[in-house]
């Protein structure tokens, strides 16, 4: 099972949400199994090389990294903005 760490500033972001709910079912999802293809979890290119994403729904994303040691760090979520 990974290990999943969570960026001060992913943490605020979260606890400002109106509906945590969807978040949460996602993280579990992803918890679970990272490929899951619900998740739509792809590669990012670019100057994000190195980083990966998976959906949250059509229009939100979250933007984390693969560590060692089965871990794993959340560094945003939102629309595609957050990929600049």
């Amino acid at each position: 099972m990974l290990t999943i760490h969570y960026t001060t500033s992913f943490v605020k972001k979260w606890k400002k949400l109106k509906n945590k709910d969807q978040l949460r079912k996602r993280i579990e999802i992803f918890r679970q199994d990272p490929f899951d293809i619900r998740l739509k979890t792809h590669k990012l290119k670019n100057k994000l090389e190195g980083y990966w994403a998976f959906s949250i729904n059509y229009k939100e994303r979250v933007l984390f990294e693969f560590k060692i040691n089965n871990e794993v760090v959340f560094y945003d979520f939102g629309s595609h903005d957050i990929y600049k």
